[in-house]
C-alpha cells in the first residue's frame, strides 16, 4: 500500500472508529474523540475504482 515497508508497518498501527470515522493509536479501548467502544484496524489496501 505505502511506498515503504516502514510506511506500511506504521499505517497498520491506526484504528479507526467505527462511530466517528476519527484515528486512534494502536491498543486503545476506546475513541480519543467520541468515546466509541467499537475500534476497526485501518485497510491495508487500497479500495480498486469501479
Amino acid at each position: 500500500m505505502g511506498k515503504s515497508p516502514l510506511a506500511d508497518a506504521e499505517i497498520s498501527k491506526i484504528w479507526i472508529c467505527k462511530k466517528c470515522k476519527a484515528r486512534n493509536k494502536a491498543g486503545s479501548e476506546k475513541c480519543r474523540r467520541c468515546g466509541y467502544r467499537y475500534l476497526r484496524p485501518r485497510r491495508k489496501e487500497l479500495k480498486a475504482k469501479k
